[in-house]
């Protein structure tokens, strides 16, 4: 599971109770792995879901003076106008993109799989929940950004400039708002979701936990 040819470990996997009849697919931020997250998730978990919580390969990370950690594909700057990734980024989604079709081998429809991140992992969960051709349930990203937004004309709306201010445009419905007065919101969206949260940085994990629930 990487943005490279480097190998990394299985996932952490946090089995459903009884019958699996959903599924979370989570990504971990910069320099993380997949376990904290794993164990966050054994205690706000919902018996017929399945929570399964990947782990980045080492790589070196240009904006981290090309220091090796846990990354999806490589940082090459902060500012909006930063060179991206565009090799890793991709070949990060198309990898996530096999854990979802794995899952659908496994017998759950991807309807019923929400993709979600934190930071990059995030990041990543969008740009997959964008370009993989599977019908998700939703994607659920945390503090994050759109990668290769250019790639994604008919989001012209999107601004995240700020860390304060986020505007979102998937399908025919907008909302803009202030992280710190509406700090998570749903957006009911057209083909290729159903369901998107947006989470800002002060987030608790109850408030996760309310985002990936709508499944009965």
């Amino acid at each position: 599971m990487c943005g490279n040819t480097m190998s990394a470990p299985l996932p952490a996997i946090v089995p459903a109770a009884r019958k699996a009849t959903a599924a979370v697919i989570f990504l971990h931020g910069l320099g993380d792995t997949g376990h904290g997250w794993a164990e966050a998730f054994a205690g706000i978990r919902s018996s017929h879901i399945k929570y399964i919580c990947p782990h980045a390969p080492v790589m070196p990370v240009t904006l981290n003076m090309n220091m090796a950690m846990p990354s999806w594909f490589d940082i090459i700057g902060l500012s909006p106008d930063s060179q991206e990734d565009e090799p890793g980024i991709k070949q990060a989604a198309e990898n996530v993109k096999a854990l979802i079709d794995q899952e659908v081998k496994n017998g759950i429809p991807s309807n019923r799989i929400i993709l979600g991140g934190f930071s990059q992992g995030g990041a990543l969960s969008l740009y997959t929940a964008l370009t993989t051709q599977q019908k998700l349930a939703g994607v659920t990203a945390l503090s994050c950004w759109l990668p290769l937004r250019a790639s994604f004309p008919q989001l012209s709306a999107i601004a995240w400039g700020s860390s304060r201010r986020w505007s979102k445009c998937l399908g025919p419905c907008t909302h803009v708002g202030d992280l710190e007065e509406a700090p998570g919101s749903w957006f009911q969206i057209g083909s290729a979701l159903e369901v998107v949260a947006l989470l800002g940085v002060n987030q608790r994990m109850e408030d996760l936990s309310l985002c990936l629930s709508f499944f009965p």
